[in-house]
């Protein structure tokens, strides 16, 4: 009656095995299991009493005691048991076999020196305690009694044979190993027999023995520790002392550990220095901290992986949450994430990485957008948009210069992943003023170029407003590799434009850069022209081509994941051009302008270009050609940007052209009224004038000048032309008066038009203000 309420107490148990494949080890048989709870991975040994003889059974009751009782760190750590009538239960931290883990590292190359190294570091560490500090001898050492953790590190079990040095004081004994496994024998030391000796000889002995299994396998016979075999020539030396005829030079476990740890000794090396320094790291000072993470980096390459995952790792997440080691874990953090899967790399990185975007550290900061490449694919959208954006955009307006630069590099990572606003509106308005307004020159032109390449991204409305207003205004940088960064954006981009968009906006751009002073942007210039012109041409030929050619004009932005790569020449001329500019460091802008253009001057051409771009474009040919193009680039920058954008508000700045119609177009039409002075050339004769440029063109054949001196001639032109106007001018006030005349008709016209613009555009909407 009573059996019936009695509850089976296996069923209890707070631990299920698994059902796969088993391990022998001794008597004991090793069974993968978990938690209930929680499915926390341990190890179970399992012993069936019915299986056993009654020696077998009192080593496994002694074994779990020893369990219990025995705490190191190098020692097989208990977690839990259970006795019944039928079986014995022992419970620990999930282990593997030694042999079994050597068999598995063999198949993949080989356990390296390093990893077996602390192996043996660990194993004698626990024999000095038992030996030294609890003065036990463990009567069973061999690779059947060493487990290998999942970091990789090795623990001391199999201690059913533990007994006192001295005896048990109650006069009860263990049967000896050999007394249960007889093929042990080969093990024991030759001076068993009469039991000279130290204490520990005959743990030394198996030791020994131990090293020799490691390297070279099982041990046939006792006679085979003669041969060296694989082990290491550091080795060599310790080895045979442990191995020795003369029980009594055998050294104690302690003195041998400090032997092997001398300079150049087998376990003298980073890994386990590292090993070493990681179990004291509570205790360690903070500047030692620092210094030690710096050095792991360089060291991780080398290391085992799972030492990397299951130690490395948390030790590292500890530093970063509970101590102030600071931006030094990133760099050896990103590396162990190599190691991990994806779901332990969301489970374990990503909420660090989404904590240290919050952080005000200015070298943490740098060094995640410097990295980005490595997590981004395993951020996901919300947490990028939500978590991580808003803290990415304060380094657009930070003092640093190299954080902004990083910051906008990093924006080709992050813009498959921002939503809507964040991308169309919140880091256009960045880019915007970041063009504009950086007194950096390759900060601007990183812009120009990181625009190009997510201008896939972007939705077709944006792209409309956005893409030919930003390219124009980089054309007019004073920085010559932003104005490269211009022209090879209008080619990268030239999918996304119209035929008309060609012919009245982008061209009349192109060509005012083909007398750029610089030869690589005047290069780059022509081969846009021709591309465009090809475009241009094939339409003409057969005009049913304009829906294939325009069909990416309207389409919708890119899904994340999809290329925006540069095209053609594109391609290679931004790689060279950006790793050029990270090779540079922030200088002026004069001596960049020179060091691009090849210069030994740097105040001519970059005053030209950046004060007045369009009477530097408009001189090549006649005065009445130069007035035309003017007018045009007046016409398309005016029409770039909406009035809700930054673009279109800010002003002129940090000596550049702003792009909107209340920056370019005004400040050109003022240029053009009173400061051009090829529009008062209109007011002389026409064959005055041609012959002027007779004159000119004669000096210029005469001299053979090659093209970068006609080029360079341009402005000798402009000044005899200005000088010879000026007479002209004096001359007759007449003409004076009726050119004054004519400005101020010009300058009515110029603001009648923008009224109408605006008038057209309605109000502002609610919200528009412009970006400082």
């Amino acid at each position: 009656m009573w059996s019936f309420f009695a509850r089976d107490p296996v069923k209890d148990f707070a631990y299920e095995i698994l059902p796969d494949t088993q391990e022998k080890s001794g008597i004991w048989t090793l069974h993968r299991g978990k938690r209930k709870t929680n499915g926390e991975p341990v190890s179970v040994f399992v012993y069936e009493v019915s299986q056993g003889t009654d020696p077998q059974t009192q080593l496994a009751k002694a074994a779990v005691k020893r369990m219990k009782t025995l705490r190191h760190p190098n020692i097989l750590a208990y977690v839990d048991g259970l006795e019944t009538e039928k079986s014995l239960y022992l419970v620990t931290e999930q282990v593997t076999p030694l042999a079994v883990h050597l068999k598995a590292q063999a198949e993949k190359g080989g356990a390296g020196e390093l990893e077996i190294s602390w192996g043996l570091h660990q194993i004698v560490k626990a024999l000095s305690f038992l030996v030294n500090d609890c003065h036990l001898l463990h009567n069973n050492l061999g690779v059947w009694s060493v487990f290998v953790d999942r970091a990789g590190e090795w623990k001391l079990g199999a201690l059913d044979h533990v007994a006192p040095e001295q005896g048990d004081p109650s006069g009860f004994s263990l049967p000896a190993p050999k007394a249960v496994y007889p093929d042990m024998e080969k093990y024991d030391p030759p001076e068993m027999s009469n039991g000279n000796g130290e204490k520990w000889a005959g743990e030394v002995w198996r030791l020994g023995c131990l090293i020799w299994e490691v390297f070279n396998g099982p041990l046939p016979r006792a006679s085979s520790l003669r041969s060296l075999g694989k082990i290491p020539k550091a080795l060599v030396p310790h080895y045979c002392e442990l191995v020795g005829a003369n029980a009594r030079a055998r050294p104690n476990p302690a003195r041998f550990l400090q032997n092997c740890r001398a300079a150049g000794g087998f376990l003298s090396n980073s890994f386990v220095e590292s090993n070493l320094f990681l179990e004291e790291i509570q205790i360690k000072e903070p500047a030692e901290k620092q210094q030690f993470f710096q050095d792991l980096s360089d060291n991780l390459d080398s290391f085992p992986e799972d030492f990397c995952k299951h130690k490395v790792l948390p030790q590292l997440l500890t530093a970063f949450e509970f101590g102030s080691a600071g931006a030094v874990v990133l760099t050896p953090l990103f590396k162990v994430g190599k190691f991990l899967s994806a779901e332990e790399y969301q489970q374990k990185i990503i909420p660090v990485i989404v904590k240290m975007f919050s952080s005000t550290d200015r070298a943490m900061r740098i060094r995640l957008l410097q990295q980005m490449e490595q997590f981004i694919q395993y951020l996901n959208e919300a947490a990028v948009n939500s978590q991580i954006f808003p803290h990415v955009v304060h380094g657009f307006t930070d003092t640093n210069p190299a954080i902004r630069e990083q910051t906008v590099k990093s924006m080709l990572l992050l813009a498959p992943k921002l939503n809507e606003a964040n991308l169309n509106q919140e880091l256009m308005r960045h880019f915007a003023r970041l063009q504009a307004r950086d007194e950096q020159g390759p900060i601007r032109c990183n812009t120009t170029v990181c625009l190009g390449k997510i201008a896939s991204y972007l939705n077709a409305g944006t792209r409309q407003r956005v893409l030919i207003s930003a390219f124009s205004r980089g054309t007019k940088d004073p920085f010559p590799a932003s104005r490269s960064a211009g022209v090879l954006g209008f080619a990268a981009t030239h999918n996304y434009y119209s035929v008309t968009e060609i012919a009245a906006r982008i061209l009349p751009t192109l060509c005012a850069i083909t007398v750029d002073p610089d030869k690589s942007v005047r290069d780059q210039a022509f081969k846009a022209i021709k591309s465009f012109l090809s475009k241009l041409e094939t339409v003409s030929e057969d005009p049913t081509k304009l829906a294939d050619i325009e069909k990416d004009v309207a389409s919708c932005a890119q899904p994340a994941g999809a290329s925006s790569g540069w095209a053609g020449w594109a391609v290679t001329g931004m790689s060279s051009l950006t790793s050029k500019l990270i090779r540079n460091a922030p200088g002026t802008e004069g001596s960049a302008a020179a060091e691009g253009s090849g210069s030994t001057s740097t105040t001519g051409p970059t005053s030209a270009t950046d004060t007045e771009p369009a009477p530097a474009s408009g001189k090549v040919g006649r005065s009445s050609s130069s007035v035309t193009v003017k007018k045009q680039s007046s016409d398309w920058s005016s029409s770039g940007w909406d009035a809700d954008d930054s673009w279109s508000n800010e002003k002129e700045g940090q000596g550049q052209s702003s792009a909107g119609e209340e920056g370019w177009g005004n400040d050109w039409g003022e240029e053009e009224t009173d400061t051009t002075l090829a529009n008062k050339t209109l007011s002389l004769p026409e064959g005055v004038r041609l012959a002027s440029e007779y004159n000119w063109d004669k000096s210029i054949a005469s001299k053979g000048a090659s093209q970068n001196d006609l080029f360079a001639s341009v402005s000798q032109r402009n000044a005899a032309s200005t000088a010879d106007t000026t007479v002209r001018i004096e001359a007759g006030l007449s003409k004076a008066e009726l050119s004054k005349k004519k400005r101020e008709e010009r300058r009515k016209e110029l603001e009648a038009k923008r009224a109408e613009r605006k008038a057209a555009k309605g109000p502002l909407k609610l919200g528009a203000r412009k970006l400082d």
